[in-house]
């Protein structure tokens, strides 16, 4: 590999580490404006991790070691999401292993062992949670595959960065197939996130709550890093969809000059999307909890009748 390969690796682990908190904070400024009201700064995520990571964790009497690795462990599984998405450069030495089922299998794991520490303290929130979670997660997973398969087909690889070179050489038009699949996908990062239809990350009701449910028993560092853990989630699946359906401005193998104005090209499709995410939760209502299977068989469904599409009439 290219020293220019390992310069893209490292700025983009390390621009995801940054601009996570930030495009969560930009979010959350966006709702505020479109509510007529004044939000939170744009840098409060920031102030917000800087203030847990300098107070005392305190755990419960019978958490296992589970329940102190999960927030490492999870973590790491956001930041390693975010290494092998093309998000600057589809020049990676991580490349090999940026597989859409290894990046699926990665959100799982992190799903896995979030749900695990939730239950593992014994609570009555902490289980109800986990059990929402799995819930989402069983029925948003196929959905989600269905979506990279779809692009796959594009490319006959299931490799990002293949995929991503082969939708941005081709000509800017509208294909029907990725446009299904790009709503699928949109209504599957919603209820991944723990966003408005599916979720309210700002809410404390225990009939609703899903995610903030997993997290009651964390506080200090361990908050932190599932805190960071969960922007880093948001950012990894704006990334996704940015690569998969919005791919120009990344740079490729053969141009690593063209690096030096991804970065700008990617801070303005992230504050268009996530603009677009605020303008999306202003205008939903939260859904009931029975409804959000219906919501992701749906996304299943448009996901499917993609890949049918692109079957049909792409080949």
């Amino acid at each position: 590999m290219s020293v220019a390969a390992f310069v893209s690796q490292f700025l983009e682990i390390v621009f995801a580490l940054l601009l996570a908190p930030l495009l969560s904070g930009w979010v959350n400024q966006c709702r505020a404006w479109l509510q007529n009201r004044t939000g939170p700064g744009l840098l409060q995520p920031y102030r917000l991790l800087h203030k847990l990571f300098h107070k005392e964790s305190v755990l419960a009497e019978h958490a296992s070691p589970l329940f102190r690795a999960a927030p490492y462990l999870v973590f790491g599984c956001m930041v390693l999401a975010c290494a092998i998405i093309p998000t600057l450069s589809t020049d990676l030495p991580l490349a090999s292993a940026a597989d859409a089922i290894a990046l699926v299998g990665l959100f799982a794991l992190a799903r896995m062992f979030i749900s695990l520490a939730a239950m593992d303290v014994g609570t009555a929130f902490g289980s109800l949670g986990a059990r929402r979670e799995m819930l989402i997660g069983f029925l948003a997973e196929p959905a989600l595959l269905m979506v990279l398969f779809t692009a796959a087909l594009t490319s006959n690889s299931t490799s990002l960065a293949t995929i991503v070179e082969h939708i941005a050489a081709r000509e800017l038009v509208v294909s029907p197939s990725l446009a299904f699949a790009g709503v699928a996908f949109a209504m599957v990062a919603l209820a991944e996130n723990a966003r408005v239809p599916v979720d309210n990350p700002a809410t404390h009701l225990e009939l609703t709550m899903i995610h903030e449910a997993l997290i009651l028993e964390y506080s200090g560092r361990h908050l932190a890093l599932i805190e960071w853990a969960a922007s880093l989630k948001l950012f990894a699946y704006s990334c996704i969809g940015l690569a998969l359906f919005f791919p120009w401005g990344i740079a490729s193998a053969e141009a690593p000059s063209a690096l030096a104005l991804a970065v700008p090209v990617l801070v303005f499709k992230l504050a268009i999307g996530g603009a677009a995410l605020a303008l999306v939760e202003t205008l939903s209502a939260k859904m009931r909890i029975f409804r959000v299977p219906e919501f992701l068989g749906t996304a299943f469904l448009i996901a499917v009748i993609a890949m049918l599409i692109h079957i049909l009439l792409d080949t």
